[in-house]
């Protein structure tokens, strides 16, 4: 019974924390305010001095993970209202997110060894552009580790939820499609939940660019970063 309270608590905690980040950032539109990096915070500093264990909160935490599942499937629905747009420039939205693909992937490693840092390092930061699933098993195929490349994962959404629409704008890139593209391809889930506050159209794009973008990398990456790597 104490389980399940302790549960409970922590997801009403988290929900809780991410309705009043969320409130905070549609009220003063700070980057540094995203929701996602506000309520992280909160929400490590109050395990922190409540005392929580992070076990205890985990029983939490899984469900919540759960759901994510769900949540990704409802972003098909912005998708549907925009399937004519989609199906009209579908075929440069499909160059946009290869390329897109493709840049962020070799920009990742290129710049990593130009850092010097080791091969293990390297390998890893190559798949912080997609989504964390795919990137563990990816960087188990090209000899990365798995915790450090989603680490990277989770850095570079943050990253890019934080700054992304905001660099985008200093760039004068206004378009809806476009702003999604970019999002998703760099930003991956915590981008897409982003522009999806801009509307729906940025939103879709967003949710296709990830997605699309996921499946190439899983395509290219085995062979790609041992290439570039050699």
């Amino acid at each position: 019974m104490q389980n399940a309270t302790m549960t409970v608590f922590t997801i009403l905690l988290t929900i809780g924390i991410y309705w009043i980040s969320l409130k905070i950032y549609l009220k003063i539109k700070n980057p540094l305010l995203t929701p996602l990096l506000l309520s992280t915070t909160a929400i490590i500093l109050i395990l922190l001095f409540s005392g929580i264990t992070f076990e205890q909160y985990k029983p939490g935490k899984a469900i919540m993970t759960f759901l994510l599942g769900p949540a990704t499937v409802g972003l098909a629905l912005p998708l549907y209202l925009n399937r004519q747009l989609l199906r009209r420039m579908f075929l440069p939205i499909l160059i946009g997110i290869a390329c897109g693909s493709l840049s962020t992937l070799t920009t990742a490693v290129v710049l990593a060894q130009l850092s010097g840092l080791d091969t293990l390092l390297v390998t890893s930061i190559a798949t912080k552009s997609i989504t964390a699933p795919i990137a563990i098993d990816i960087s188990r195929i090209i000899g990365g580790d798995p915790a450090i490349a989603v680490a990277f994962v989770i850095f570079t959404g943050t990253l890019g939820s934080m700054i992304g629409a905001s660099f985008l704008s200093l760039c004068k890139i206004s378009n809806p499609v476009a702003r999604g593209l970019a999002m998703g391809v760099t930003s991956h889930g915590q981008g897409t939940a982003t522009i999806l506050q801009e509307g729906q159209l940025q939103g879709a794009m967003a949710g296709v660019a990830m997605a699309l973008s996921a499946v190439f990398i899983s395509f290219i990456a085995p062979f790609y970063i041992p290439w570039l790597l050699h």
